[in-house]
């Protein structure tokens, strides 16, 4: 069976966030697809189902568990079905639970998905062992359906933070995301020294994933807050994990927002099952 990996959210090989890809014809065994994803031990391996040259649907496995929405993944389908399996430059995944993803590649190989916002709303109370997780000082605590995002004081001590990851374990399903305003700052130390509107990180060991490299579901939450903070609606992201990654997100009406970036193939192989 063929399997494709794929670097999401970056035009460079060894940046942004990778994902195995493998495009069937009818599911396999659940516990299969598990095995498949602990095996490649990436954050995400994606299935793809074809229905017909522009419908497909897709399911996302971490190492130890399947989720029920993946950014960076459907971005790495996307590449590979624009690339091997259809013609069409416009695409639509069947989500379970969460509708119809449309997807579409520019001229210049931007690909753009179009997905349900998930907003973020402040809480005033949450679980202490965030005071306890973190070590740098945080101004607001916000939960939307996947992760507790925390607003920073600084864009230093978002990429300066080295959390406890055995208490945010301790979370279960809801992961953990921090985020802080750059829009004013020089983030010269990221890609083509450019000025972003916020950046990010993002953690989920609970589901086998210490520090996710880049996350496109959680900017479905984190972009609508900076946008409404900085009155904006184009919002560029970056996330600021070791491998680090751009997205560009444009919030969009009836709480829709698109989420786009480029893709890097690293690697196309014959898996034995």
């Amino acid at each position: 069976m063929k399997m494709y990996q794929v670097d999401a959210f970056s035009k460079a090989l060894f940046k942004g966030n990778p994902a195995a890809v493998l495009v069937v014809d009818e599911w396999l065994d659940e516990a299969l697809m598990q095995n498949i994803a602990l095996e490649n031990q990436l954050s995400e391996t994606a299935f793809v189902k074809p229905i017909d040259a522009e419908n497909y649907e897709i399911r996302w496995f971490t190492p130890t568990t399947e989720v029920d929405f993946c950014g960076h993944a459907t971005l790495a389908s996307s590449f590979v079905l624009f690339k091997d399996f259809t013609q069409l430059k416009k695409i639509q995944f069947h989500v379970k639970n969460l509708g119809i993803f449309v997807v579409s590649q520019e001229e210049d190989g931007k690909i753009v998905m179009n997905f349900p916002i998930r907003r973020a709303v402040k809480v005033d109370e949450y679980p202490e062992l965030l005071n306890q997780a973190f070590t740098k000082p945080f101004k607001n605590v916000y939960l939307n359906a996947q992760a507790y995002i925390i607003e920073y004081e600084t864009v230093q001590d978002v990429l300066d933070e080295q959390p406890n990851l055995a208490l945010l374990k301790q979370l279960g399903k809801i992961r953990t995301a921090i985020t802080s305003d750059a829009h004013t700052l020089d983030v010269a130390i990221t890609s083509n020294s450019e000025n972003y509107d916020c950046i990010s990180r993002y953690f989920a060991p609970a589901n086998g994933i210490d520090e996710d490299p880049v996350t496109g579901s959680i900017h479905t939450g984190i972009a609508p807050l900076w946008a409404e903070k900085l009155a904006k609606n184009n919002i560029l992201a970056y996330q600021a994990s070791k491998r680090g990654g751009e997205l560009y997100c444009q919030i969009l009406e009836n709480e829709r927002i698109e989420i786009s970036g480029y893709a890097k193939l690293y690697m196309q192989a014959e898996i034995e099952i």
